[in-house]
């Protein structure tokens, strides 16, 4: 998903659909954003890929899984990629044929993953219904680990398609058998001067209880 306002033709008077936003972009041309390309692609490829290595992680489903530009970056097994965006599905589909693809509404008739991803995609459900949905689809898919890479503050910002949220609260409060191991700030934090490769989102690092987590990204883990 994207990290930065993108420019498209305006929607109508009609009430704000985040899943409409994102078919329509795709549709015409757009890509998931430069959170899902360049320097910000390979920080978040690093920190995963180590993740997944250093826990024997055998199974990963991420829930907003875009165009695929940063899901090529990725050293992941068994990989489930879900999304809103048919568009953007059959790319994946054809830049990715070893790898299973479906609309989120069909994630009810999958195995869950050890692994569930959430990457730049919080901040952009800006519907409450729909943040809350695909929160606990988020937790429900996964068996050891949840990882969220996004912004944890509450603030106004000028996009439609953009609502920054303090995730962590509702985590804590909707999952409390869920436990935040580790936070992992941003190699390149948001800078309004250079906002296609800065960002304002983080690692946050969810584990089951009994489930150590242990990642080689020397200097960057913060233990809650």
């Amino acid at each position: 998903m994207a990290s930065t306002p993108f420019s498209s033709t305006p929607f109508s008077s009609a009430p704000f659909s985040s899943a409409a936003y994102w078919e329509q972009r795709y549709r015409g041309g757009g890509d998931s954003g430069a959170g899902s390309y360049g320097r910000l692609a390979v920080f978040k490829a690093d920190v995963l890929n180590a993740l997944v290595r250093d826990n024997a992680v055998a199974s990963t489903m991420e829930l907003g899984c875009g165009d695929g530009g940063q899901l090529a970056l990725l050293d992941v097994p068994n990989y489930i990629g879900l999304d809103v965006a048919p568009t953007a599905l059959a790319r994946c589909r054809e830049m990715f044929p070893a790898h299973r693809f479906a609309l989120m509404s069909e994630r009810a008739g999958l195995e869950r993953a050890e692994l569930a991803l959430s990457l730049d995609v919080v901040y952009h459900l800006v519907e409450d219904a729909v943040f809350a949905d695909y929160m606990a689809a988020l937790f429900d898919s996964a068996t050891r680990f949840v990882v969220i890479y996004a912004s944890d503050v509450e603030q106004s910002w000028p996009s439609q398609h953009v609502r920054h949220r303090r995730f962590t609260a509702h985590v804590a409060a909707q999952f409390p058998q869920w436990r935040l191991a580790a936070v992992i700030p941003n190699a390149y934090p948001y800078d309004a001067t250079r906002p296609d490769d800065t960002s304002f989102a983080a690692f946050h690092i969810y584990r089951r209880p009994g489930e150590g987590v242990r990642i080689a990204v020397p200097g960057l883990i913060a233990t809650p």
